[in-house]
């Protein structure tokens, strides 16, 4: 038995990171950092991205200048909770963005997503109530995975 593995061979194959650009879009609920834990254990090789993002929904029909005041608090309340979510990620062979946008979730996330060449979506969803199926549809998680140009991770 020795002399059969003392003549084994391991080889070894050098492959290229899967994801060199993932998006984890937050909303600053407890199961984000489940997706950004996801996303880290994705996230091989050193010149690897992770871009954390959140789109601040924007009330439709009132231009933006109108309600800047409205927004800035917002905005700062989002840059905050991205900090918290991006500190464990401090001394791992990461390179981490964090992106705060305006506009409509699921649209903003899928056109980052594209302009930004990203290679995978984490993002977190909501088990569906079995008594109201028909709504899962209208979920940005489902609408993101259906819609976005990469493939999409949903995490539970």
């Amino acid at each position: 038995m020795s002399g059969y593995l003392s003549h084994q061979v391991l080889l070894l194959e050098w492959r290229e990171p899967m994801f060199k650009s993932i998006l984890v879009p937050v909303n600053f609920t407890d199961t984000d950092r489940a997706a950004v834990e996801v996303a880290r254990d994705l996230a091989t090789g050193d010149d690897c991205k992770l871009t954390l993002l959140h789109v601040i929904e924007t009330i439709r029909d009132v231009p933006f200048e109108d309600l800047a005041e409205f927004y800035q608090p917002l905005e700062q309340k989002a840059r905050e909770g991205m900090a918290a979510l991006a500190e464990p990620l401090v001394g791992e062979s990461l390179n981490v963005e964090q992106r705060v946008i305006y506009g409509k979730r699921a649209q903003e996330i899928m056109a980052y997503a594209h302009q930004h060449d990203q290679d995978l979506i984490v993002l977190t969803a909501r088990p569906p109530d079995p008594e109201r199926m028909g709504e899962i549809w209208g979920t940005i998680s489902h609408q993101v995975a259906i819609l976005a140009h990469c493939p999409v991770l949903l995490v539970k």
